[in-house]
């Protein structure tokens, strides 16, 4: 079988404009749960085949059929995966200063701290960026997400994204003022580039780099984000660069809370060629083959042995998803309406990096969302 892939930068607008129009291509692989649902309400995704369903079953958590499930059919078995709970780091700049990697997040807090205190004129402990062009905001969105998850745990960031708890709510706002602790703290950021305004200036794919040049000690990104380091650095603890789990809250009891996100299989198609195709995508084999050669793609998929990966980053990002301690959420805003999770959320947290107030700022992605 032969398969052409067809990459497009503007994929979220054209797949919804190609399938509207019933000239989709046979597959497409969708990057979020809320772009999925306005594909099938288009009438063309047709539902995943039973053998698809049934590897699902057998080889992914139950949370990651339900992302492919919309009204109670299922569409789309999960493909990739990554992890966003994590932290890169300089090992070299660490063992240079005695630092040591965190093991809660107050460690972390308390390692920025002893950084400032250290570095009073630089290096400071966190870099960041949020512009992405269209997409400015959305590493915010991320931050945020991970302090829910781990201050205010799995039940309320499930109740957040139907919005039974609202970004007004005590608990998103109490969430926003630990990231502002970190994000608006002059002494930790935006270290090797600015102030804290910098980081909404900063390109998303650049908030990184000044650990490479020594000017930074931390940031925090996903899996994916080796790819945008310059060069041909090493990654592992003894590496030029690496990175840890972005630790959970030591007084909170809501195990080892993972932020992911990845990637659906949508078929357009019944034709058997198509159906073999996504039968194939959910097989233990695919996800060990694909792992033994990949430095950017992972899979949730628990038939991967994590022998059969190679890449660094990519073994530490399967060893959090296999861990049995883990609790893993996909990424809200990806699971919320378009007009919030990637429309007002994006918008008022660049305002509020360069100056909006919490409360402005929470209660206008409140107003966003849709009325039904």
């Amino acid at each position: 079988m032969n398969v052409t892939y067809t990459a497009d930068k503007n994929f979220e607008t054209q797949i919804v404009q190609q399938a509207t129009a019933g000239n989709a291509a046979n597959i497409a692989f969708v990057p979020q749960p809320g772009l999925l649902q306005q594909l099938v309400a288009t009438g063309k995704v047709v539902e995943a085949p039973a053998q698809v369903a049934a590897n699902v079953d057998k080889y992914w958590d139950k949370g990651w059929k339900t992302y492919g499930t919309v009204d109670g059919k299922f569409y789309a078995a999960p493909l990739g995966a990554n992890v966003k709970s994590l932290v890169w780091y300089s090992p070299k700049m660490f063992k240079a200063k005695g630092y040591t990697v965190p093991t809660t997040w107050e460690d972390m807090v308390a390692l920025s701290d002893k950084i400032a205190a250290d570095n009073p004129s630089g290096p400071a402990a966190w870099c960041a960026g949020i512009e992405s062009g269209t997409a400015t905001g959305w590493t915010a969105t991320d931050w945020l997400e991970e302090v829910v998850l781990r201050q205010a745990g799995p039940d309320v960031y499930d109740q957040w994204i139907a919005h039974k708890v609202k970004f007004s709510d005590q608990p998103i706002a109490d969430a926003l003022k630990t990231v502002g602790s970190i994000w608006k703290n002059s002494k930790y950021v935006n270290a090797g580039i600015g102030d804290v305004a910098s980081i909404a200036k900063t390109a998303f794919a650049d908030g990184g780099l000044p650990i490479q040049s020594g000017k930074c000690y931390m940031h925090q990104q996903a899996s994916f984000y080796a790819t945008n380091f310059k060069g041909t650095p090493t990654f592992g603890p003894d590496g030029d660069l690496y990175a840890f789990y972005e630790p959970a809250m030591s007084d909170k009891n809501f195990g080892k809370p993972i932020e992911v996100g990845g990637e659906f299989v949508a078929a357009f198609s019944t034709n058997p060629e198509v159906q073999a195709f996504q039968y194939y995508l959910t097989t233990a084999h695919w996800a060990n083959n694909q792992s033994k050669s990949s430095k950017s793609r992972i899979s949730a998929n628990k038939g991967l042995d994590i022998k059969n990966v190679a890449d660094p980053i990519n073994k530490l990002s399967v060893q959090i998803l296999q861990d049995p301690t883990s609790v893993s959420r996909f990424d809200a805003s990806d699971l919320m309406p378009a007009a919030v999770g990637s429309g007002a959320e994006w918008s008022q947290l660049t305002a509020w990096i360069t100056g909006q107030d919490d409360a402005t700022t929470l209660a206008a992605i409140d107003a966003a969302w849709p009325a039904s």
